[in-house]
């Protein structure tokens, strides 16, 4: 089956997030775990956009009725899966009537999902897993989606963590931060733009052409050293997790029209690997720096080379020359007996003299400062067009993708261009103590001696 148009793909992340204000990464978790067959958990506090990221979520799902409800510890099992019927208790039958309650529900909201009683987490338990419902002697197979969760907080009980393991995606929400701010005072209320609902035929079809979605050498590389970056912040994850995040990675790559899954795929990963907000940063930090080679590069050891040359040229172009005491002589007594009279002929006769007070070198000298900067640019500037050429490469990729949040693609961008202009900025710097250098005064009676090279640090 061929995969939705991108504009399609693009139009249902439009409906969910138009209108929320620095909600762009949920809303594509949101979605994308959905048409992943994956279950969602929003963690954060009340009134962050948690119910209605469901309720348009919702909307992007053809014949999937919305279930809703607000758990706590004392939610019924009939408040989520139906009422016993009676009739069938007539019959000495076990069974609820469950149309119109969790079993047939295409796409569910729990809020506050952990406060409920361990025997309604039992029973989820089951239906979130296997997609499968026990209504008295049956197993039925139900129609859901996905489920969207939320919390304020992680839980800490054990018995929970199992229940809390059947949530792959978990998303970090939180007010907006201050650039937003007025923003969100000022924003007007309007309904999302309607979308074209994903019929159920579709979703089985891309759900199965999913699997054909290669996983290449340089992302199981990729994921080989995100184990490695897990491990060492003591975040255990299951088996079974690694393969659901392959099978996200897949439809993203899918849902984009691409065959094969790509480093820049793995920015979901820290919402899928990490088990507590705080350890998420960390993990989209290892997303920068590793699959995205992004991080801005400040160029330690160039910049103590550009200060050393800048020092040296400074020290050159102000050492008085051998006759110096002469010369200063002579500016002295011009500046006695100028006068301000003669103030225009003062400053063209002690820019003369002060000309004389500076030191000459060998042209052997110079040549020397100058095949030594030399030497430095051309190594400084070899790494510019590869970068040149990376930053080309990004921004073409980034142009192609439909999920990776706005936000994180300006991030991305923004840390490579800082990079090269760090380099540029330093090659300029070069440049200019290049020219310094090449101005001082020579005089081609001087011994030719080649100077010791300036000390360019470690």
């Amino acid at each position: 089956m061929n995969a939705p148009s991108r504009a399609r793909v693009a139009a249902l992340i439009a409906g969910l997030e138009a209108g929320l204000l620095e909600r762009s990464a949920a809303a594509r978790l949101v979605l994308l775990a959905a048409l992943a067959g994956e279950h969602v958990l929003l963690i954060g506090p009340p009134g962050t956009a948690k119910s209605e990221l469901a309720r348009r979520l919702h909307r992007c799902f053809a014949g999937s009725p919305f279930f809703e409800r607000l758990l706590t510890r004392f939610t019924t099992p009939e408040e989520l899966f139906g009422p016993l019927s009676l009739k069938a208790l007539e019959d000495d039958r076990y069974e609820r009537l469950v149309d119109g309650y969790l079993p047939r529900a295409g796409i569910a909201f729990l809020d506050e999902v952990f406060k409920a009683n361990s025997a309604i987490l039992n029973a989820l338990l089951t239906l979130l897993n296997e997609r499968e419902f026990d209504n008295g002697p049956t197993r039925e197979r139900t129609p859901l989606v996905s489920v969207v969760g939320a919390s304020n907080e992680v839980p800490g009980e054990e018995a929970l963590l199992a229940f809390f393991d059947r949530f792959l995606v978990r998303v970090p929400v939180s007010g907006v931060g201050e650039a937003s701010f007025g923003a969100l005072l000022t924003l007007a209320p309007a309904a999302p733009p309607a979308v074209e609902p994903v019929s159920p035929q579709e979703l089985r079809g891309w759900l199965a052409a999913r699997e054909a979605v290669v996983l290449g050498p340089d992302s199981i590389e990729a994921l080989h050293a995100l184990r490695r970056a897990a491990a060492a912040q003591g975040i255990v994850v299951s088996d079974r997790r690694w393969r659901q995040l392959v099978g996200l990675l897949r439809s993203a790559a899918f849902l984009e029209g691409r065959t094969q899954v790509e480093p820049l795929d793995l920015w979901l990963v820290p919402y899928v690997i990490a088990a507590q907000p705080a350890q998420v940063p960390a993990l989209q930090d290892w997303f920068v720096r590793e699959p995205a080679q992004a991080e801005p590069q400040d160029a330690p050891w160039l910049t103590r080379a550009v200060e050393a040359f800048e020092k040296q040229l400074e020290l050159e172009a102000t050492l008085p020359a051998d006759d110096g005491d002469d010369a200063a002589g002579k500016l002295a007594l011009a500046r006695a007996v100028g006068g301000s009279a003669e103030g225009g002929l003062l400053r063209i006769v002690s820019a003369t003299l002060e000309q004389q007070l500076r030191r000459r070198w060998s042209p052997v000298h110079i040549a020397a400062r100058l095949a030594q900067l030399d030497e430095l640019i051309g190594r400084a500037g070899a790494p510019l067009p590869g970068l040149r050429a990376a930053l080309a490469a990004l921004e073409a990729a980034l142009a192609k993708r439909l999920w990776l949040p706005p936000e994180l693609a300006q991030q991305l961008r923004a840390n490579r261009q800082a990079t090269l202009a760090t380099l540029e900025a330093l090659l300029d710097r070069l440049a200019a103590v290049r020219a310094g250098f090449a101005a001082l005064p020579q005089d081609e009676q001087l011994p030719a001696t080649v100077p010791e090279p300036v000390a360019l640090g470690a």
